[in-house]
């Protein structure tokens, strides 16, 4: 895997590739384990969201930086940078959610998800939240390989090419590596097995200067990632132009196919017309600085996850100082958003 670095003005920008889909497709095509689970999270989503929750719950993150040279042994600054870019985007802190178009912004949400690095370890002692791991050059990724992310989670998730996860109950694992084919990231959706659970970032993709290169600098290919790891899906539903697949989400408009790079707006298909496609949303592929917003009901979701398969971050002292001091309040109140779907709804394995 040996390679040599190419400089950031050598890089060709691709259209946003996320493997998120892939990963899922392929997980349910070969466990009926993980179907049942998948199937099971969508019911108890759907339930969760109709009572409703939410208050600020608090993730413990660990990052395991994986690098084969300096320039990707992403400092301290760089991961802050991250972190803070998950802090403001899912807190709705963004100065640019000013820049949603009029009919959207009041479907604009504070996620009441905030993220910190891990203060203790698995096993109770002092840690920064980050590992970092030498690696013999870059991870190898072919997106028409239907097992391309199954292949990266045997190398970048497992001891000797990579770095094991801690604990999937009490921590967010955020990989953050050299990738190449044009990958950015992806995420494990709730119910997938715990040895991989997480999200994996490219390094040219992560945070906010350093190895991270325009239009994927700000930070949000993370959040999007994220997102999925909280059980969110693609604002279009996957169908490729077909209109039919529903994100489960019921206030973002039904939408032909992922928008890339910076679409002006209205851009209007699947007769969603005056408004059009909610492309400033972080779930669609549109570059960093045109993602400004997560809905209302993209939240309810997301709570109903954390109330759900992810329930036990809330239990998690993984950000608690090794010393014992108190740690950010983790309490949940009601929030109460229904959910109307209108196309063909995802049961957590495929739409029906």
């Amino acid at each position: 895997m040996a390679r040599s670095r190419a400089s950031p003005e050598e890089i060709e920008v691709m259209p946003r590739i996320c493997g998120t889909m892939p990963h899922h497709i392929q997980m349910a095509a070969s466990s009926a384990e993980y179907r049942d689970r998948r199937r099971t999270i969508e019911v108890q989503s759907a339930l969760i969201k109709t009572t409703g929750i939410a208050q600020v719950t608090t993730i413990p993150v660990v990052v395991h930086v994986l690098y084969s040279n300096a320039a990707e042994n992403v400092s301290d600054a760089q991961i802050d940078s991250q972190i803070r870019a998950l802090n403001e985007n899912f807190r709705k802190r963004n100065a640019d959610v000013a820049s949603v178009p009029a009919p959207f912004a009041p479907y604009a949400a504070d996620a009441m998800i905030e993220f910190v690095l891990a203060n203790r370890d698995p096993g109770g002692n002092p840690t920064s939240g980050i590992t970092r791991t030498a690696i013999n050059g870059s991870y190898p990724y072919d997106g028409r390989d239907d097992q391309a992310t199954i292949t990266l989670d045997s190398l970048i998730k497992e001891a000797g090419s990579g770095m094991s996860a801690w604990p999937a109950s009490s921590y967010l694992n955020l990989w953050v590596c050299p990738i190449q084919g044009g990958l950015l990231g992806y995420a494990q959706f709730p119910g997938g097995n715990a040895s991989t659970d997480g999200v994996v970032i490219n390094v040219t993709a992560f945070g906010v200067g350093g190895s991270a290169v325009s239009p994927y600098d700000l930070g949000r290919t993370a959040v999007h990632e994220v997102g999925h790891w909280l059980n969110l899906l693609h604002i279009w539903g996957d169908d490729r132009g077909g209109c039919l697949h529903s994100d489960n989400v019921a206030d973002t408009p039904n939408q032909a196919n992922a928008n890339t790079g910076a679409p002006r707006y209205p851009n209007v298909s699947c007769n969603n017309g005056p408004d059009g496609d909610m492309f400033m949303n972080f779930m669609d592929y549109t570059d960093d600085a045109v993602m400004t917003m997560f809905t209302r009901d993209q939240v309810a979701r997301m709570t109903a996850t954390l109330l759900g398969p992810r329930a036990s971050l809330a239990l998690s002292k993984g950000y608690v100082p090794a010393d014992g001091m108190p740690a950010p309040s983790n309490l949940l109140r009601a929030l109460g958003i229904p959910v109307l779907p209108a196309a063909r709804v995802f049961d957590g394995v495929d739409w029906v």
